[in-house]
């Protein structure tokens, strides 16, 4: 009796429909939150020991940040903020304050605006896709934060208003400064790049918004801080010549548009406490 050939037979998984390939994970806001507070804090912690001298431990703080993975981890986890499900890109914010004064600005001139990106994470951002702007980028892809802000204040200053900027942004880094003088020469530094307030003869609609400051700071440095609120802070911009002109308070962030109007007047502003309670943050801002 002849024997029947078998068929050869099929794995189960031959005859399955084939699987989606799950999409890698991103990082969970809250690892999000903890690594960057992290970095936040070996940062502050590396400024007071160089100031001290303690080459040691400098060291040792470094072995720390790379064993957190380096700027490479605090990259992506600052680039998962600007993901659509964390709130997304923070420029999104700005473009819709200052869409309205485009439309007569093109019209008016074919310029564009100069703006001074500083900690710029993405070139894909909303500011960069409008079309508006003219772009220079302190960029955080190549450096670290502490020499991103070196950078910021030692960049020469302008010779005259060619070099001067229409609008700088400072979107997440003020806070990442590791001392509250350190911030306050940081925002009076911007100052000497912006350009003179009224020269847009070109087209006036610019001067409801320009020249200006774009500032996005965590929620809770505002919101909840021993040292700082809304109140003190717009004191502490007016007395560099600011204005607040635009403002957004969300869960995370508080966004805010300052327009430059001229030099202020010049106020000391020092770490007092205005607000008490044991679940208050230390952030504040030193001016003078």
């Amino acid at each position: 009796m002849a024997l029947k050939n078998k068929r050869p037979q099929k794995s189960l998984a031959a005859g399955r429909p084939p699987i989606l390939q799950r999409q890698p994970k991103s990082i969970t806001r809250k690892s999000t939150k903890a690594l960057i507070n992290k970095h936040h804090l070996l940062e502050k912690r590396k400024k007071q020991a160089l100031a001290k001298g303690d080459d040691a431990g400098v060291a040792a703080i470094d072995a720390e940040i790379q064993a957190l993975g380096g700027l490479e981890a605090y990259q992506k986890a600052s680039l998962q903020g600007q993901r659509e499900d964390r709130g997304g890109d923070s420029s999104r914010v700005l473009m819709e304050w200052v869409q309205p004064c485009f439309t007569a600005h093109k019209e008016g001139s074919d310029r564009m605006l100069k703006m001074l990106e500083v900690g710029a994470l993405s070139t894909q951002n909303a500011c960069s896709q409008s079309g508006y702007f003219d772009i220079t980028r302190i960029d955080l892809n190549s450096q670290g934060e502490g020499i991103l802000q070196q950078d910021f204040m030692e960049r020469p200053l302008p010779k005259d208003d060619t070099e001067r900027f229409d609008i700088i942004s400072l979107s997440l880094v003020l806070n990442f400064v590791p001392d509250p003088k350190g911030r306050g020469d940081m925002l009076k530094r911007t100052t000497e790049f912006l350009r003179a307030a009224g020269r847009y003869l070109e087209a006036p609609s610019l001067t409801t918004n320009f020249p200006s400051l774009f500032l996005v700071l965590p929620a809770p440095c505002v919101t909840n801080s021993r040292y700082l609120d809304e109140e003190r802070l717009v004191g502490i911009m007016a007395s560099l010549g600011y204005a607040k002109v635009e403002s957004k308070t969300t869960q995370r962030l508080v966004y805010y548009l300052w327009r430059r109007e001229g030099k202020g007047i010049a106020r000391r502003f020092r770490k007092e406490e205005i607000r008490a309670g044991p679940t208050r943050n230390n952030f504040a801002v030193v001016l003078g």
